[in-house]
């Protein structure tokens, strides 16, 4: 698996985690805190499912 998201993309995933999981406590609902954990090991990862099927890349990394 490559890195295939920058830093700010990152940070917006992190942010909507948090949401989610608060959502998750709120609602009790393990749907919504699976959700919360897959896109919390998203931002960890610095990796994207969906960016890998599109084949895009905001990764500065990656960019030479």
């Amino acid at each position: 698996m490559k890195s295939n998201m920058g830093t700010t993309d990152r940070i917006i995933r992190l942010i909507l985690a948090v949401l989610i999981l608060i959502y998750a406590y709120w609602q009790s609902s393990w749907l919504a805190f699976g959700c919360s954990v897959f896109t919390f090991y998203e931002a960890g990862a610095s990796w994207c499912v969906l960016y890998q099927f599109l084949g895009k890349n905001t990764c500065p990394l990656g960019k030479k």
